[in-house]
């Protein structure tokens, strides 16, 4: 690693973990002299160095970002640019290993320091060179492939709250899901959901393709910033070099974006909405536009939870995400919501990728089910029930039972017989209003 060898030791400030450090007047025009996004290390007397990255150029000054902190720091440490932003090993061999935030190996295996590096938070790919979404992600969950599809380059959010099971859900994804590598970034995980997600993968079978970069709740804050850009640097090389199609898991992005508001408040920056800065969109947007398919290569497919405090959807984060990705699903109740849940993507891939009753079945069992619904309520009212309604709340607690409880496990053709079945068991072929076709080639022939 090329080491600039020059030290400045006039430090300005220390406000929060952000250090303030004047640049000589000749460092202004010097093409190798700092550079917004590099990283240096910050040391004092016989203390070890501590990694930083400059945050803000201004006139004659340098703010930088401690990632450990800037506890026990005085006026009088000393600071040297490295002269390259972050990066990250990249290499078949990182397949089944864990990163920390900072990017070192924290899995106690072998070293990878000989292993090539790539920087991370590039721009990213030319939206004109993207080839269309076309094909389908299968994940096995039949609320996602049947009504939601996942489509590959597609980027979604998991709508969440606290209490709600979803990081149970993104490591069932991630271990059913038909992708060749699992990109993992777990920011601001206790010790425990750390250990769920890892042993999750390594039970399934599937860490092999897998790998992880974790910022725990006991690590510094700050390398919340470093892990979603590590975890698409390293996705998108897998993807146009090794030609792979990659699935990004993120949790929580709320956790970044609080991490982001920490870095900004520290930099005197005037806030925005709830104290969160102006930028949060272009921010998450930064990231979230990094899913794409190469053209004669592989692809890159995010899916992200975003908490929602107090379950309310306008907070900036959520509201903002929704903006930018291309759906999402919403978790309530410890099932995915029906009727909140949208992938704007899934018409490209239902009835040309998947059966030609897809879509038929998804969208009856839809209205079905909000029949369904609205039986319970004049249930709940004591209102008379009538015979059609009796079948609507049989049929609602069938779809819960056989489609949205999470548990529920299966490939996407057996889903759709399985609906067939239930629509069966529940109506008559007429009230259903398919196609007289789509009828006669997949509804039961008992029922019937």
């Amino acid at each position: 690693m090329s080491v600039v060898p020059i030290r400045y030791d006039r430090v300005l400030s220390i406000i929060g973990d952000v250090l303030r450090v004047a640049l000589p007047v000749q460092t202004r025009d010097d093409p190798a002299g700092p550079r917004f996004g590099d990283l240096a290390l910050v040391q004092e007397g016989t203390g070890g160095p501590r990694l930083a990255q400059v945050v803000k150029i201004a006139e004659g000054e340098a703010s930088l970002q401690v990632f450990p902190g800037t506890r026990g720091l005085s006026t009088r440490a000393q600071t040297q640019f490295l002269g390259h932003a972050p990066r990250v090993p990249f290499s078949p061999n990182i397949l089944g290993r864990v990163f920390s935030g900072a990017g070192t190996v924290v899995d106690g295996g072998p070293a990878l320091g000989q292993e090539p590096e790539v920087e991370i938070a590039g721009p990213s790919a030319n939206p004109a060179r993207r080839s269309l979404a076309s094909r389908m992600i299968r994940t096995d969950v039949p609320m996602i492939d049947v009504f939601n599809c996942l489509v590959e380059s597609q980027k979604i959010p998991i709508f969440s709250t606290s209490g709600e099971p979803h990081d149970t859900l993104l490591a069932r994804i991630g271990i059913q899901a038909d992708a060749d590598v699992v990109v993992f970034g777990g920011l601001g995980l206790t010790f425990d959901e750390y250990w769920r997600f890892r042993t999750a993968f390594e039970d399934a079978g599937v860490f092999g393709r897998t790998i992880m970069f974790v910022n725990q709740a006991s690590d510094p804050v700050l390398e919340r910033l470093l892990v979603p850009d590590m975890a698409l640097a390293v996705a998108e090389k897998f993807a146009t070099e090794e030609k792979k199609r990659v699935l990004v898991l993120l949790t929580d992005m709320t956790a970044f974006a609080d991490a982001l508001k920490e870095v900004g408040i520290a930099l005197d920056r005037v806030p925005s909405n709830r104290g969160y800065l102006g930028d949060l969109y272009s921010q998450l947007a930064r990231r979230y536009e990094k899913a794409a398919v190469f053209p004669g290569a592989g692809s890159v497919t995010i899916l992200s939870v975003t908490t929602m405090p107090g379950g309310d959807v306008t907070h900036p984060v959520p509201d903002n995400t929704g903006y930018i990705t291309e759906g999402q699903f919403y978790l309530r109740g410890g099932r995915i919501d029906p009727f909140g849940s949208l992938s704007r993507l899934k018409q490209h891939v239902i009835g040309k990728e998947t059966r030609d009753d897809h879509s038929a079945v998804m969208n009856t069992m839809i209205r079905l089910y909000s029949g369904a619904r609205d039986a319970q309520r004049k249930q709940a009212m004591a209102f008379e029930l009538s015979d059609l309604d009796h079948r609507s709340l049989k049929f609602g607690a069938l779809f819960e039972a056989r489609f949205m409880d999470l548990a529920v496990s299966m490939p996407l053709d057996e889903a759709l017989d399985l609906g067939w079945k239930t629509m069966a068991e529940c109506f008559p072929a007429e009230e259903l209003l398919i196609r007289q076709a789509l009828v006669d080639k997949y509804y039961p022939a008992k029922a019937a």
